[in-house]
């Protein structure tokens, strides 16, 4: 039995929501270097440039890389064995993103209310997600996301006649509708199967993903290439100005569903795809 005092991880989430609001994920950052390297269009060449310096400049004097810094998703895999002392783990959670948001000057976003739109002026409450595994590991994944690409987003309960194509259809539509309004290059994640309510799960869990790792099953890994090739196929490019660059990566999480179902979200993150995990 692990026991983890609950102060040690109100400090893990005040210094990851510190940290990832200048320090791009390196996966990212390559992405980045690797796409503008095959970019044959100018514009969309120095739009990547452009991307990249902000970034390395915000690493370099540690401020934060978009003014949107984030609502704050969690995800916590919590071992059965795992207990906590020192109060809830909720709360601590919480008291850490309040800590980070004030000491780091990080801009909040959060309102209590989401028609009377009044701010909580400390960036809380954080959208926080449990997954219980066997034995007492304990990691919490902490995530800013930014809602211009948060509001690209969609879900659609596909038809099983819908197939595969169906599938793919959407995808690349969500991507096109969300045109340059997602502040491309966009990161997609897919989340396919489940319920209504799960397959979007899945693709807020996707997009938590490393961008050089591909989806176990060789099925999937294909269709994860295939749909990045569609969508860097359309055009829109960096920051909407065309180019090969529309996309830095698709990636696909699945789950068993309805035989009467087919559910597919996509999640869409911006190319300042900012998380951090700590391993207790």
């Amino acid at each position: 039995m692990k026991t983890i005092n609950t102060k040690d991880i109100t400090e893990a989430v005040k210094e990851m929501c510190i940290s990832m609001s200048h320090n791009l994920p390196s996966d990212v950052m390559k992405s980045l270097k690797d796409k503008r390297s095959h970019e044959d269009w100018q514009l969309a060449r120095e739009t990547l440039d452009t991307i990249i310096a902000n970034d390395e400049l915000a690493f370099e004097k540690k401020i934060p890389m978009c003014q949107d810094t984030g609502m704050v998703v969690v995800f916590v895999k919590m071992g059965q064995d795992v207990k906590f002392e020192g109060g809830y783990i909720e709360d601590a959670i919480n008291e850490g993103i309040r800590q980070g948001y004030t000491d780091g000057y990080l801009r909040k976003s959060v309102v209590k209310d989401p028609i009377q739109r009044v701010n909580t002026n400390d960036n809380t409450p954080g959208l926080i997600n449990y997954e219980i595994v066997p034995g007492d590991t304990f990691e919490i994944t902490v995530a800013a996301k930014g809602f211009g690409s948060e509001n690209m987003s969609r879900q659609k309960m596909l038809r099983p006649a819908d197939g595969l194509q169906g599938v793919i259809d959407f995808v690349v539509e969500t991507a096109k509708l969300a045109g340059p309004n997602a502040c491309p290059p966009i990161v997609v994640g897919v989340g396919i199967g489940g319920s209504f309510d799960r397959s979007t799960l899945l693709a807020k869990k996707a997009l938590m993903r490393n961008l050089e790792s591909y989806n176990e099953d060789p099925f999937y890994k294909d269709l994860e290439i295939k749909l990045e090739e569609m969508i860097n196929n359309l055009g829109i490019g960096p920051q909407g100005f065309g180019g090969k660059t529309t996309c830095l990566r698709v990636l696909i999480e699945k789950y068993p569903t309805h035989i009467a179902g087919l559910p597919v979200a996509v999640n869409i993150n911006c190319h300042a795809t900012r998380h951090e995990s700590r391993k207790f």
